[in-house]
């Protein structure tokens, strides 16, 4: 119900904006023609924009959520290249937990895990992805698989890997809690 409530101002304070903004565009084109016309125009708009501010709250919250969506979904800042495979490990599973804050976790492991996804990624000289491989699916949730393949292919670029010996590879472990909330097996230890 109060998430109703909430909608119900939401689109009330979103259909009163118009008439917010036709109302201001209308006192001022009134008050240039005539000075003694201008207080008797100016009078109704003003209580019909007094109903018009209790509803800008929920409009003014709503803007406050979109930022936190946005920045989830900005791009990633370059990647750095890594000088060897550890180090190259640990910043691709930094790299999927900062392109993924909402869909991981970073607390401790709960027991039992809802599934371990196992995946081989090889890449290209640029760090893009070039192939996934599953290695392992889980025994239940199933899906959970699609959804690590997804997580690889958004954090990509992983870096330049012409510092590294190849093939180009590196094998990733995503552990799975019941929220479908995932955390690379590197940043476990």
């Amino acid at each position: 119900m109060h998430c109703t409530e909430h909608r119900l101002r939401l689109c009330l304070a979103m259909g009163l904006m118009p008439l917010l903004l036709v109302a201001c565009g209308s006192t001022s084109s009134t008050s240039a023609p005539s000075p003694a016309s201008t207080p008797a125009a100016a009078a109704p708009p003003l209580p019909a924009a007094a109903p018009t501010v209790p509803a800008a709250p929920p409009a003014v919250a709503a803007p406050a959520r979109t930022p936190i969506a946005t920045a989830r979904r900005q791009p990633l800042g370059p990647p750095l290249a890594a000088r060897n495979w550890n180090e190259f490990r640990a910043q691709a599973a930094n790299r999927l937990v900062q392109a993924h804050p909402d869909s991981t976790y970073m607390g401790p492991v709960a027991e039992p895990l809802l599934a371990i996804p196992v995946l081989e990624i090889e890449l290209n000289a640029d760090g893009s992805v070039r192939r996934v491989q599953v290695l392992r699916h889980p025994r239940q949730a199933k899906d959970t698989t699609q959804l690590a393949i997804d997580a690889v292919q958004r954090a990509a670029p992983y870096g330049s890997m012409t510092l590294l010996p190849r093939p180009w590879k590196w094998v990733e472990v995503f552990l799975f809690n019941d929220d479908r909330r995932f955390k690379p097996r590197e940043l476990d230890h």
